[in-house]
Order: structure tokens, then C-alpha cells, then sequence
């Protein structure tokens, strides 16, 4: 309690968020599939993550139904598969796109399963657990355009076929916005798109081509989130660091994933902090594969000491901890986001 006010989990994630100081920095935890079952097995504790002290919960939902074509293959709503049989098991190897050629004529875009979103949206929203709750759109946007089409095929598209990819994109806008319009009738904190626009070195399309053809359609997303009075989160990978100034115009209140190995925290902080929150910030690059628990404990301490420095942080990995993670520094990790 603090002045008054009880503070749980999801209070902390807000406050956060909001840009005040917390009592203790609040934090999320993910991993892939492998790695959760190594150290649930070290633990020997299968629901260790009920107990690491999560603060956010994401409802990863598509609003539509996964079809199992052969074990471990699988086709989403999209027509988009996902080959899960190798080393991948969350998200998979993408197959054939259902898009060969730059034209939507002819093909049966999909409509949200409502019934089937409103079921995970009930179920979700009555856990009884005092975490902060988002609906999480993977493939949200960008990503999804290019998974429909191919990668390489789509980064030609940008510069080729921008009609197309205005249309396409225009299409998947409005798919999530009913996603958003019915996951905000039930008392979820906010919604987080997940899309990756960048690599190590920076947006992997260029800043120009981003404002052109993918901030409009995000802008009017965020916009949507926030008249239904709700937190705006998302996630990308890589140094987006030239589209910062952008993000902040178009309403996002926190970005997922801050990635140490490419940002000077230091500067993301000092630069962007007071109209930012920040997500992430522990390498799984570096720190977590290669570091010793003491090295791990650290670094730790000190990130969360600098980013959570009058809010505005949420601690956790740079990305899911991934398979080649010994299980001490991740012990290490939780204990020490347990006892800042």
C-alpha cells in the first residue's frame, strides 16, 4: 500500500506506464517453448511461471481458428502456414504464401471469429489473477501483410505495387479494429500489436516508406484503442529508434521490445523516457546466454535502477528467453526482478 492505495500488479503496470514512480519496477517474463519446459523441469515445477511474478498477461488471440493440416503444421485464418515440426515450436517456418501475385481479387479475406474471440476474452478476463491484461494481435499489421504475400515478395511490393499494399494493409486494419472494438468491451488494460519493422541496424524499410505506408493505418488503430479509453502497447524487434518521434505523435504509450544490444538505454531514456514507457531491456542476445548468474543479477540491477528512474519502465527479456539460456540465469533473472 502506498498513500492510501493498494498496489498490485496491474496498479504498478499503470503507474508505470503513466510515467510515476513505482515502488518496485514492475516486470513480465516469456519464453519459448523449449526453454519453459528445460526450466520447468530443472524447477521441477511446471507452473513456475504462476509463481516468478508476472505483471502483464497477453491474450494472444488472431480472432480466428488454426486449421492442423499434418502434425505439426498449421494453417491460421489467413491462409498463412505454419510449419512447427523443426526447432521453431511457438511460431513455426512460414510456408507458401496464399498471395502469390500482388492482387487481392479473388480471395476470400477472412472475417473475426466472434464468438471464438469473445470466448478467450471471457475466459481471460475472469482468471482472478491482479496482473495487467492487453489483448496481443501477433502478425498485427506489416507482419501480417508480408506473410501473406512472402517476405521478399512484399519488400518488392513497397516499392513496386504501393496500391496493393495500401489495399492489403487497409484490409488488415480492419480486421484488427473489430478485434479492438469487441476485446474493449470486456475489461482488458490495453491492447499490444505485434509487428517487427526493424534488424540490428535499423528499420528494415527504410523511415520514409514507414510513414508513408504504415503510420497512417497504425495511427488510426491507436486511435481506436484510445477512445476506448485503453492502454497502447507494441512490440517490434530491431532499432526502430528514427521512428520514436513518430510513435509518440500517433498515442503509443509503451514499446515492447528494448533491446540493449542496439539501444544506448541511456540515451533512449534520457531522449524519449518522458513520453515513452519502455518493455524489455535484458539481453537475451548476450546477458542471458552467456552471462553468470552474478553478471546477470547486475546488469539487472542496474537497468532497472537507470529505466525505471521516475517510471516508465516494465523490466523483463529483450525478446522470449530462448532455448540456449542456462536455467541458473534464469533463476538468477527471477530472483532478482523478485528482490529489487
Amino acid at each position: 500500500m502506498i498513500n492510501g492505495r493498494i498496489i498490485t500488479r496491474k496498479q504498478r503496470v499503470i503507474d508505470a506506464i503513466r510515467h510515476r514512480q513505482t515502488d518496485t519496477v514492475p516486470y513480465t517474463l516469456s519464453f519459448t517453448t523449449p526453454e519453459y519446459e528445460k526450466v520447468a523441469g530443472h524447477l521441477q515445477d511446471p507452473d513456475f511461471i504462476d509463481h516468478a511474478g508476472n505483471h502483464i498477461e497477453l491474450l494472444w488471440s488472431e480472432g480466428g481458428q488454426w486449421q492442423e493440416l499434418s502434425p505439426g503444421v498449421w494453417r491460421n485464418c489467413f491462409g498463412v502456414v505454419h510449419d512447427k515440426t523443426g526447432v521453431e515450436k511457438d511460431i513455426g517456418t512460414i510456408g507458401a504464401p496464399p498471395l502469390p501475385r500482388p492482387v487481392l481479387d479473388g480471395f476470400a479475406f477472412p472475417s473475426v471469429d466472434v464468438p471464438l474471440l469473445r470466448g478467450q476474452l471471457e475466459r481471460f478476463t475472469r482468471n482472478g489473477r491482479d496482473t495487467c491484461k492487453f489483448l496481443a494481435i501477433g502478425f498485427a499489421y506489416y507482419d501480417r501483410a508480408w506473410t501473406m504475400r512472402g517476405l521478399e515478395n512484399f519488400m518488392t511490393d513497397l516499392l513496386a505495387e504501393p496500391a496493393f499494399v495500401e489495399e492489403l494493409l487497409r484490409r488488415i486494419e480492419e480486421y484488427n479494429l473489430k478485434m479492438i472494438d469487441i476485446a474493449c468491451e470486456y475489461p482488458i488494460d490495453g491492447v499490444h500489436l505485434a509487428d517487427d519493422w526493424g534488424g540490428q541496424r535499423g528499420l528494415n524499410m527504410g523511415a520514409d516508406t514507414w510513414r508513408r505506408l504504415v503510420k497512417p493505418g497504425l495511427k488510426r488503430q491507436y486511435d481506436r484503442i484510445r477512445k476506448h479509453g485503453r492502454i497502447v502497447s507494441t512490440h517490434s524487434c530491431g532499432n526502430i529508434a528514427d521512428i520514436f518521434p513518430d510513435l509518440i505523435d500517433i498515442g503509443l504509450d509503451v514499446y515492447q521490445t528494448l533491446q540493449p544490444d542496439v539501444y544506448d538505454l541511456s540515451r533512449v531514456k534520457r531522449e524519449f523516457g518522458r513520453d515513452l514507457a519502455f518493455w524489455g531491456g535484458i539481453s537475451t542476445q548476450q546477458l542471458l546466454p552467456f552471462g553468470t548468474p552474478d553478471e546477470v543479477k547486475r546488469v539487472v540491477g542496474e537497468t532497472v535502477k537507470l529505466m525505471g528512474d521516475g517510471g516508465g519502465y516494465i523490466a523483463g527479456p529483450s525478446h522470449e528467453i530462448q532455448h540456449d539460456v542456462p536455467v541458473e540465469n534464469v533463476v538468477a533473472l527471477i530472483d532478482a526482478l523478485k528482490n529489487q
